[in-house]
């Protein structure tokens, strides 16, 4: 993380940042290509290393690209996994992601990118594009005309064919690295294993007859749990006759990687290999539990699953991987299009893709339960890393006929990630494209409106407020007010009037606001409605009584909600209550009191990558810096929330009450430190990132103790920064 400038020390350099992965095993061979790559990377800003799967391009790739020089790549080398996107829409959803960008604004993905490369200097290093080269060239292109500082190391089985690329092919290995990364990996199984002169010559037999490709020979060495060198060697003649040729049109690079997944195939038992081909539906990771109900049933019965999958994670065909959610398990891209075409051939991928389908939409609505719950933290880390799956969910939702009211369910039901964890231009898009679609009713001649669509609708309209998109949200609402009422829907209709309300709100139609928001909050106690969007509907209402002048209600409405959170461990609408119950205590001149609500408010927003609720909290927490007597440190804080505002959409909502603690802090930190002081502050503040402005704002009281509450969340935003950048120390000890 990048080390915080303080006002008088805004010439800091930043350390660079970047989401490489560390190398687990040693990278073996290859000395004369990864020279001329680190070459070819200097000379040009497009290089696309290309050849056939199995070939070892990512790997590569990802250990020069860690080696290029520095000057290169100040602001990081970022690395986008493509395997598991399947949808061209999704490559800017994807880069936007991997970026660590979170933007809630209606902006096209494309220009959120374009903003945010064009003053940096990084490698992009794009891998596996060969199924998405149209949308990928089309958005490299784009990126690299608007960022010059901007490298691209692209990786696939085929060009992306632009003006400036430079193409660097990558051969199999010689026979003497091949043999070399044989018996590497052969001592990570066996530490007891050497190379004599029998075995090595059985070893360099083995690599040549799977073409010294570097997947294979991992497959080859993963077998020595049971086979010796010799008898991998014997078995390789019948196995390669047997899968040679099996696509006469293949590339013959296609055709030895064909020979070598099928060799390690063919050594699976049928269970194992029935495994291998249900597990080809996941997109991207997977747990145990998914893996025992999707693909359990005939010929594969639920206790013998992991089983199966422990041989498969012996033969290197699933790699097993810590999570913040867990264990986790994956399958390298290539074997699992292998499996997927077993499926294929054995007639089972509609029903295996419809029971992904079903677990997926099992763990949404669990999740969406377990919101309201202490576990909030863990139902977020579980959604990020099964967001691949959802994905892949909602699009078989979206495409097969007769499905969409249940993308629209799901779309729906995540409602909790795409507001409160920072995903709304994604939850926009997935919910747009499941209300633009309706499955026709037989005998009927309008679509079905039934709960699903109703709860799209609203949710689609929430998302749209807090986009600050107002004419869509309101579209979105009154539609699903009118159907609900049509239809008799008392939930719906609450959760219209609901987000009506916070339309009013962000509108500065405060009374209309006051009474939609205690009609539908009346309405959720009738019906029993009792979670995190009801009591953010309670945050809501206070908001507007608060802007009017009613703080004492407001504070009692917070009170309550806190209360309630407390009981509940709900976290995420406990934010926006400390929020307001900070606005009283600085209307109040209790400085003390509002800026450790505010610390607690922001640490909470930052966890959960709540983007409003952060840019909010330091909005008014640079307010209350300016009245603590610190001018300059108020200007960097309102630096770095305008800094953040575009990615969350309409600064301020375009409210004249939301700005007013803005307003109030330019005008008085302007008076007191000149103009071109306070915009140079400014601007410091505005280039810190997301972390780093956060950061800064809960450590500006580092002079006093740290309330206990912020501790943790402190620790975690602090956690990648260089020691000397963490100077939170109470009585020799860190407090962060």
């Amino acid at each position: 993380m990048r080390r915080l400038p303080r006002p008088d020390d805004l010439s800091a350099a930043p350390p660079r940042p970047g989401n490489l992965p560390p190398e687990m095993n040693r990278f073996v061979g290859r000395a004369a290509e990864l020279g001329a790559l680190r070459g070819t990377l200097e000379a040009a800003r497009l290089v696309t290393v290309t050849g056939a799967g199995g070939v070892g391009k990512s790997r590569f790739a990802a250990h020069v690209a860690a080696r290029t020089p520095a000057r290169l790549r100040e602001d990081g080398v970022w690395r986008v996994e493509l395997a598991a996107v399947r949808d061209p829409d999704l490559v800017e959803y994807t880069l936007v992601e991997a970026l660590g960008l979170t933007d809630h604004t209606t902006r096209a993905p494309r220009r959120v990118l374009v903003d945010h490369l064009a003053e940096r200097r990084l490698l992009l290093v794009l891998d596996g594009h060969e199924h998405l080269v149209d949308a990928c060239a089309s958005l490299v292109r784009d990126l690299l005309r608007a960022a010059p500082g901007l490298r691209v190391l692209a990786v696939g089985r085929r060009p992306l064919s632009l003006e400036g690329e430079r193409l660097f092919p990558l051969a199999p290995l010689t026979s003497q690295d091949a043999v070399e990364l044989f018996a590497d990996r052969a001592r990570a199984l066996l530490p007891g294993f050497t190379l004599d002169d029998g075995q090595r010559a059985d070893v360099l037999e083995v690599c040549l007859r799977l073409d010294c490709l570097p997947l294979a020979v991992e497959l080859a060495a993963g077998r020595l749990r049971a086979l010796s060198p010799a008898q991998l060697m014997e078995r390789l003649d019948d196995r390669f006759r047997l899968l040679t040729g099996g696509v006469r049109d293949a590339l013959p690079r296609h055709q030895t990687l064909r020979t070598a997944i099928g060799w390690s195939h063919e050594l699976c038992t049928a269970q194992e290999r029935l495994l291998w081909a249900r597990l080809s539906v996941f997109a991207g990771q997977f747990d145990l539990e998914a893996a025992e109900y999707i693909c359990s049933g005939e010929g594969l019965p639920a206790e013998t699953v992991l089983d199966a999958l422990h041989e498969l994670l012996t033969q290197s065909v699933v790699i097993r991987e810590e999570s913040r959610a867990g264990v986790r398990y994956r399958m390298l891209d290539t074997v699992r299009a292998y499996g997927a075409e077993w499926l294929e051939q054995i007639g089972d991928a509609g029903r295996m893709r419809r029971r992904h389908r079903d677990w997926y939409l099992g763990l949404a609505t669990w999740c969406e339960l377990d919101w309201f719950s202490p576990r909030q933290s863990e139902v977020a880390a579980r959604v990020d890393v099964e967001l691949p799956n959802l994905r892949a969910a909602l699009e078989f939702c979206l495409t097969e006929p007769g499905e969409t009211h249940l993308g629209q369910y799901l779309a729906s039901t995540l409602w909790f990630y795409w507001a409160g964890c920072g995903r709304l231009m994604e939850g926009r898009h997935w919910l747009d494209r499941s209300i633009e679609l309706d499955d026709p009713v037989d005998g009927e001649d309008v679509p079905d409106y039934g709960p699903s669509r109703l709860k799209a609708l609203w949710v689609l309209g929430y998302v749209a407020v807090l986009q600050g998109d107002t004419v869509p949200a309101l579209a979105a609402l009154q539609e699903c007010h009118d159907e609900a009422e049509l239809r008799g829907d008392p939930t719906a209709l609450a959760y219209a009037m609901h987000r009506t309300g916070c339309l009013a709100l962000i509108s500065d139609d405060l009374p209309r606001a006051e009474q939609l928001l205690r009609t539908a909050l009346a309405s959720y106690r009738e019906i029993g409605e009792l979670n995190s969007n009801v009591l953010m509907g309670q945050v809501e209402l206070a908001m507007a009584l608060a802007f009017q002048g009613d703080l004492e209600q407001a504070v009692a409405l917070c009170e309550d909600v806190r209360q309630v959170c407390t009981d509940h461990g709900e976290r995420w609408t406990l934010s926006y209550a400390l929020y307001v119950l900070a606005y009283e205590a600085w209307h109040k001149s209790d400085l003390s009191r509002a800026r450790r609500l505010l610390e607690e408010c922001l640490a909470i927003d930052h966890e959960f990558h709540d983007l409003l609720g952060t840019v909010l909290s330091m909005e008014l927490l640079a307010l209350v810096t300016l009245a603590e007597g610190d001018a300059a440190e108020a200007a960097v804080l309102q630096g770095a929330a305008g800094g953040i505002w575009p990615s969350v959409g309409l600064p301020l909502f375009g409210s004249d009450h939301y700005n007013e603690p803005h307003r109030l802090c330019e005008t008085r930190a302007r008076a007191a430190l000149g103009d071109v002081r306070f915009d140079e502050l400014a601007r410091a503040g505005e280039r810190l990132g997301h972390d780093e402005a956060v950061a800064r704002a809960l450590g500006q009281g580092e002079h006093k103790r740290l309330p206990a509450t912020v501790r943790p969340a402190l620790a975690k935003v602090l956690e990648k920064r260089e020691p000397v950048a963490s100077p939170y120390v109470n009585d020799g000890e860190a407090t962060g």
